[in-house]
């Protein structure tokens, strides 16, 4: 070619330096992500694992994962959008595409293979959370192992593993009432902050409190036996009891009473009148009852400025703190106890009421408004949630 070798390593040289300098002016492309195409019966089915409330969390995020990508964009933005790592997302969009849905359980362990599926277990789960056995109510262990296959034994395995009680059930009342916010934020402010120179009492009625009488005696608790006595009684009448119980100390002003009217209740306030120094103003937290809200009694507490009502919500006994004091009282006086009379009765009680006071216990209240009021609304969405896939199903 007529060139010298000084020549060739000169041109070399120069055009790998444009050759770089060309790769540097046009960025190379990175790695193309896989592509997320999915069926309609696997959007479907990843939508409904996405959605289902009782669905395993983990499996729930991973199909939202899937759905995402399938939807577009980086796996960076997807990551920040769910709050996921960036490898989370990498990792399951590629055993998605290896394996589709069967990739986003969990992959078996190694040693010996568990003798139930994971689909077994999600079939029992899903069918005791979401179908009643014919005209049953729940399931029950056996016809729950005769609808699955499974042994009974097995059946209240997983159902102890994920504690499901299908034969248990609590009851609940959500509150109507329109000013709710409002009261649970007073009362409970109440609560945690309590006003100067002055007595916060949870105020209420213990009404229809009976005088029982057992046709034979109370058999004595013995090694081995628990104290017995017969299913019949007698009744001998009944009283009302109102207490007030104080926040900051426990004490209890009481009283009884054969009626609870309003015209008892003007009375009672007379009584915490008389019990509270003149110097003190007072606080009553107490429900919308009837007796408690008539014209005589705000006549009344019209008289006496140092009163101060604070109404818990309608539905709401358990924000009035005299609640869990009645029932202590039932706990350890009335439900065991066999009276002659009523008059025995209310004997007995008053007895009690002494002793407590004798040594008082406040008793401590934690939530805040917020919590109260968040839980309210987590529970509700659940409870919502919930109530609209059993239609849909």
């Amino acid at each position: 070619m007529g060139v010298n070798v000084a020549t060739v390593r000169k041109w070399r040289s120069r055009f790998a330096a444009q050759r770089l300098a060309g790769l540097a002016d046009e960025p190379r492309p990175g790695r193309r992500k896989p592509d997320l195409v999915l069926t309609e019966a696997e959007r479907a089915e990843l939508t409904r694992w996405a959605r289902r409330a009782k669905t395993a969390q983990f499996l729930a995020l991973r199909a939202r994962i899937v759905l995402r990508c399938a939807d577009g964009g980086t796996n960076k933005e997807i990551a920040a959008e769910l709050g996921v790592s960036h490898g989370a997302v990498n990792r399951w969009r590629s055993r998605f595409i290896r394996l589709r849905l069967d990739g986003l359980r969990d992959e078996p362990r190694p040693g010996r293979p568990p003798s139930i599926l994971l689909d077994q277990v999600e079939d029992v789960l899903m069918a005791t959370l979401e179908s009643t056995p014919g005209q049953d109510t729940h399931w029950s262990r056996a016809s729950m192992a005769k609808h699955s296959g499974l042994s009974k034994s097995t059946i209240g395995r997983i159902w102890k593993k994920f504690d499901l009680k299908p034969h248990l059930q609590d009851s609940f009342k959500l509150s109507t009432d329109p000013q709710f916010v409002a009261k649970v934020v007073d009362v409970v402010g109440l609560y945690h902050n309590p006003p100067e120179k002055a007595v916060v009492l949870c105020v209420d009625e213990k009404s229809q409190i009976q005088a029982l009488d057992r046709p034979q005696p109370v058999l004595p608790m013995m090694p081995g036996m628990p104290g017995r006595r017969t299913h019949g009684y007698y009744r001998h009448g009944i009283t009302s009891l109102f207490a007030a119980f104080n926040i900051a100390d426990g004490t209890v002003i009481s009283a009884l009473h054969r009626r609870h009217r309003a015209i008892e209740f003007e009375k009672f306030l007379i009584r915490i009148d008389k019990a509270v120094p003149a110097g003190l103003d007072v606080h009553l937290v107490c429900d919308n009852y009837a007796t408690h809200n008539t014209a005589e009694i705000r006549t009344w507490l019209g008289k006496h400025p140092r009163f101060h009502v604070h109404f818990t919500p309608t539905g709401s006994s358990w924000m009035n703190q005299v609640e869990r004091w009645f029932g202590l009282l039932t706990d350890k006086l009335v439900r065991g106890g066999v009276h002659t009379s009523v008059k025995a009765l209310e004997d007995d009680i008053t007895a009690w009421i002494d002793t407590w006071n004798e040594n008082p216990q406040a008793l401590t209240w934690t939530k805040t408004a917020d919590e109260i009021l968040n839980s309210l609304a987590d529970y509700l969405t659940k409870v919502g949630t919930a109530g609209q896939k059993t239609e849909h199903n």
